[in-house]
This record gives structure tokens, sequence and C-alpha cells, in this order.
């Protein structure tokens, strides 16, 4: 199964248990919306992931994307799974595990120092190029900024200062907080617990597809930041709007924050 098969099928299975009775969110599109005063971010609409992708290829020639997306996959599903079970472990956690489990799969060499040095990649992630600009903008603007991420608590810092972002970010919020990841429900009102605000006061942004479906679901106005271009996962969900990078996003706040 790849990783779009696991995506419509496992997520839409987790999503229906942990968000609860709500089908769908176009009524809440058609409501009149408050004046956005945060912006929560997922962490890979600001993180680029792609280095530590390109490490696996340079550890393993000819094996890196097969072990990168299985790695990936591995890395999300073990999340929900452990939601459902009820059986936590932090997102450093899972992602070793995956990444175990996919050199396994892939009976691929993982020795302590490859694991290490792919894991470190993790922790030294830089900004795609379009963010830091866009993060200005934003800044000027007055609208707080914050994290709301599955990330550890050390790993949001240690991306933070390796991006040279600091002193950006209002809150860097871990859904381990929680004890819990997204889409679970718990995860997304860390936001609201965290920043004080009503939950149609702050606009989610998010790098996947099921991540923008949950936000919504929960009742955030939410941005994706679709990166890959991919199509919408089938959750019965949709963003209030959608683009490949953080300027789509500046538009879509120009007419946002100007109407409050």
């Amino acid at each position: 199964m790849n990783r779009r098969e696991f995506m419509a099928l496992t997520t839409a299975g987790i999503a229906s248990s942990a968000l609860g009775q709500r089908s769908g969110n176009a009524g809440r599109n058609q409501a009149p919306k408050m004046k956005i005063k945060a912006i929560a971010f997922d962490a890979f609409p600001i993180f680029d992931p792609r280095p530590v992708f390109a490490l696996a290829e340079e550890l393993f020639p000819g094996n890196g994307m097969p072990l990168s997306d299985e790695w990936r996959t591995r890395q999300f599903e073990y999340t929900w799974l452990r939601v459902v079970a009820q059986r936590y472990a932090d997102f450093w956690q899972v992602t070793e595990d995956a990444l175990v489990f996919a050199a396994d799969k892939l009976k691929l060499d993982m020795t302590a120092e490859k694991r290490e040095r792919l894991m470190s990649g993790y922790l030294n992630l830089k900004a795609w190029p379009d963010v830091p600009p866009a993060l200005s903008a934003l800044s000027k603007s007055g609208l707080r900024l914050a994290f709301l991420s599955n990330l550890t608590p050390h790993m949001l810092q240690a991306n933070i200062k390796s991006a040279g972002l600091a002193g950006i970010f209002e809150k860097a919020i871990s859904t381990d907080q929680a004890r819990t990841f997204k889409p679970d429900p718990r995860a997304y009102q860390l936001g609201i617990d965290s920043l004080g605000l009503q939950r149609n006061e702050i606009l989610f942004v998010a790098f996947a597809g099921w991540d923008a479906a949950g936000a919504s679901l929960f009742g955030y106005q939410t941005f994706w930041v679709n990166r890959l271009k991919l199509p919408a996962e089938k959750l019965g969900a949709v963003p209030d709007a959608s683009g490949v990078s953080l300027p789509d996003l500046l538009r879509f706040l120009d007419t946002e924050v100007t109407s409050g």
C-alpha cells in the first residue's frame, strides 16, 4: 500500500472516530467570520524536510526514496494508532520507531550511526525559501504567530534555532502537552488554551491535507499550504482556502485582516 492509499484509508477511519459527529464544514464556511487574531502553524509549512530525505538517498543510494516514503507513512500511522490504542509515545520516539521499521521492511543495514544522522536531520531543519519574508510581513501586521505541531518541544525549539526564526513565534505549542497527536481534538484545543482566544479567531495553517481537514472539523479557520499539490483528502471537510506557498497565505489574509 502506498502513502496515498494509506492516507485515504487509515486517516478516514481515525479522523471519523477522533473528531466526533461533525460531517463537514460547508455550513461553517458560509457563516460570518471573526477577525483573525492569531495564526497557528503546523511545523512543515515552515520547516523544509527535504534535506532529511536527501540524506536518506546519500546513505542508501537507490533506496533513499523508498525508505523516506515508508518512514513518513509509518511515522504518521504510528501517531494515529497510538492515539487510538491509548499507548502514547512522543513524536521523537515515534519517528525513530518508524525509521527502524522502514529499514527493516526494506532490508537495509541501518547502523546506529546512520540512524543517528537521519534522526538528527529532524533537529536541523531550515525554512522553506518563501518563509522568512512572509513571516516578516505577518509579524508587521500585528497577528500573533504560533506553532501547533506534533513535534516535541525540543524538536520545535531546535528547528526554530536552526532555521533562524528565534523571536518570531509567540508560542511553540507541542501536542506532547496533551500526550496526543493531531487530528485528536485535544491536540487542536491546545491552540485555544495557549493563546487565550476563541477558535474562530485562530487561523490554522496546515501542511498535510488530513491536518487541514482535522482542523476544519475542529472548528478552526484553516489554510492549507499544499506544497506538494495534492488533492484534498476525502474526509467530509475542506479548508477555508489553500495555496502552494506562504505568499498565497498572505493574499488570503489581506482580505481577512482588513475585513475584521
